[in-house]
C-alpha cells in the first residue's frame, strides 16, 4: 500500500512496475515523457516467469533497449509478457462510457498477452491495414487489392479470437457485475460482422467495399472498425448507464482480465490499482477489496492518498510517497 498526497509520484511508480509488461507506458505516453526532469533517460526492470526483463531508453539515443534474461531481445513480441499485471486506473471509466477504440485496445493487450498467437496475428493485420490504406490514399484501388489475402487471414484470426473470448466470459461479466453490487440482466457482447471470422468472407466484402474505401481513403470493414457492446438490463451502459455502473462495468472488465491471465498463461498476474477505490460507495469498496485480495499469492501494489480513504478490511503492507521517494 503505498501512500502519499497528490503529485508525489505513487502514480509514477506504478507505472514504472508496469512498463515491462507490454514496454510501453500503462497511461499511453511517449517515452520522452517519461524521463525524470534533467535526467539522461530510464531504466526499469522487472522479474517474472523465472527471468528478468528490462528496458532502457536514453535521449541521445532515443531508442528502447529491452533484454530478457540478460540477452536483448531482436523483437519487442519476444519481450511482451514476460511480466503480467493488471492496472487499474482511475480513467478506467472509459472502458464503459468512452469510444470503441479504448475497448479495442483493452481487447488487443488482454489477448496478445493470453496468447502469443493472437499478438502474432494482430500485428500482421495491421501491417497489412497499413499498407492497403496506403494504396487508398494514393487513389491505388489496385494496389490495395494486392494486401486483401493477408489482411483476410490475419483478419479472420483476429475476429475470431474475440468472439470466442467473448462467449468464453460472458457469463463471468454479468457474476462480476453482480459481486460489486449492481442489479439486473448484464451482458457482454462483440459487436462487429461476424461473417469475417471466415477468410473466405473476406474478399467478396472488400471488393463490394473498395469504391467507398477508396472515397474515404480507408479500409471501412475488419476488427479494427468493431466494438463491446456493455448491457445492463438491456441498455447500452456507454449511453444510458450512471457513472457509477459505467465504473462497475469497467472494474468488472479488468477482473476478466485478471481471470483470463491467469487461466491461459497459469500464473496470477500482479495488481496495480491507482486509487481505484475513490469513487466507490463503501459497500462496493468492501465487495472489490474482498474479489482483488482473493488469491493469496497475488502480487498487490494499492495508492491513495490517506488511510482512511480505502476499505476496512483491506490489510497490506503501508509505504509513504513523498517527493518520488518510497520509505517504510
Amino acid at each position: 500500500m503505498l501512500l502519499g498526497e497528490n503529485g508525489q509520484g505513487k502514480t509514477n511508480l506504478l507505472e514504472a512496475l508496469c512498463y515491462t509488461v507490454l514496454c510501453r507506458s500503462i497511461r499511453g505516453a511517449a517515452d520522452a515523457e517519461l524521463v525524470r526532469f534533467a535526467e539522461p533517460g530510464f531504466l526499469v526492470a522487472t522479474w517474472g516467469n523465472g527471468s528478468e526483463v528490462s528496458a532502457r531508453w536514453t535521449t541521445g539515443e532515443r531508442r528502447k533497449r529491452i533484454t530478457v534474461g540478460g540477452a536483448e531481445a531482436s523483437r519487442l513480441s519476444d519481450a511482451i509478457g514476460s511480466w503480467l499485471a493488471v492496472a487499474f486506473l482511475p480513467g478506467d471509466v472509459a472502458l464503459a462510457s468512452g469510444p470503441a477504440a479504448g475497448r479495442r485496445q483493452y481487447l488487443d493487450r488482454l489477448l496478445a498477452l493470453a496468447d502469443r498467437g493472437y499478438l502474432s496475428a494482430l500485428s500482421r493485420y495491421r501491417e497489412a491495414l497499413a499498407q492497403r490504406n496506403s494504396a487508398l490514399r494514393l487513389g491505388r484501388g489496385d494496389l490495395a487489392t494486392v494486401f486483401n489475402q493477408p489482411l483476410a487471414e490475419a483478419g479472420a484470426a483476429v475476429v475470431r479470437s474475440r468472439i470466442a473470448w467473448v462467449a468464453r466470459v460472458e457469463s463471468a461479466f454479468e457474476a462480476e457485475i453482480m459481486g460489486l453490487g449492481e442489479r439486473g440482466e448484464a451482458r457482454l457482447l462483440y459487436r462487429g460482422n461476424a461473417e469475417l471470422v471466415q477468410e473466405s468472407a473476406w474478399n467478396e466484402l472488400l471488393r463490394e467495399h473498395l469504391a467507398r474505401d477508396l472515397a474515404r481513403t480507408a479500409t471501412g470493414i475488419g476488427p479494427h472498425r468493431d466494438d463491446l457492446r456493455l448491457l445492463l438490463d438491456g441498455r447500452d451502459l456507454r449511453t444510458f448507464g450512471s457513472t457509477g455502473q459505467q465504473r462497475t462495468a469497467a472494474v468488472a472488465l479488468r477482473l476478466l482480465e485478471l481471470r483470463t491471465l491467469a487461466e491461459d498463461r497459469g500464473t496470477e498476474p500482479a495488481l496495480a490499482l491507482d486509487d481505484v477505490f475513490a469513487e466507490l460507495d463503501g459497500a462496493r469498496q468492501e465487495r472489490l477489496a474482498a474479489r482483488l485480495l482473493a488469491a493469496t499469492e497475488r502480487q498487490v501494489f494499492l495508492t491513495a492518498p490517506r488511510h482512511e480513504e480505502l476499505p476496512a478490511g483491506l490489510v497490506l503492507p503501508v509505504w509513504r510517497v513523498k517527493g518520488g521517494r518510497v520509505v517504510a
